[in-house]
């Protein structure tokens, strides 16, 4: 994709066909979706008004997720509190609101994934084996002791401890999304 100064314009045409000016290529929905999860940022314009639609695109884009996914992201009891704002006096609050809760749940799934990383891919007992191993050659020695049973219980309790921690941070974030 060409590098730019902005985001990338999106236009939308009166047959509902959209061209990124980026690519100089007509675009799907869903390659719109498959940006947004890359992270590149774009705005939808009307071709003909040159209004910004980014948001009703967007919110096309949800519904064609929600409407074709065998497990709903957004459960029916949201969507009915989301319909109970419009109107309402709390209404300009709830985005505000809304963007801090994904901002704060991104960091909580980027840190859960560290976690996950840490506990299910990274085998402290084989780091620290090689760690030790390097620093008896770059001594001089020959060889270092190959980790025991003791010190595989050890690894055990520390991923099983990781493990547990992940299960209190998963359950406290869900809690947090049924508060909302």
């Amino acid at each position: 994709m060409p590098v730019s100064d902005g985001p990338t314009i999106i236009k939308k045409y009166a047959n509902r066909r959209l061209y990124n000016t980026g690519t100089s290529s007509y675009v799907t929905l869903e390659d719109l979706a498959d940006m947004v999860k890359k992270g590149e940022d774009f705005t939808v314009k009307d071709a003909r008004a040159g209004d910004d639609i980014t948001h009703t695109v967007l919110t096309q884009i949800i519904f064609e997720q929600e409407a074709k996914s065998d497990q709903a992201i957004l459960p029916v009891s949201f969507l009915r509190e989301i319909i109970g704002y419009y109107g309402d006096q709390m209404q300009a609050m709830l985005p505000g609101f809304l963007d801090n809760a994904m901002k704060a749940f991104s960091e909580q799934q980027a840190h859960m994934r560290e976690q996950m990383d840490k506990a299910l891919y990274a085998n402290p007992l084989k780091r620290e084996y090689y760690r030790k191993e390097e620093a008896s050659r770059a001594l001089g020695a020959t060889s270092y002791r190959a980790p025991d049973e003791d010190d595989e219980m050890a690894a055990i309790h520390t991923v099983t401890g990781d493990l547990d921690d992940l299960r209190q941070q998963l359950r406290l974030l869900q809690d947090r999304i049924d508060n909302m």
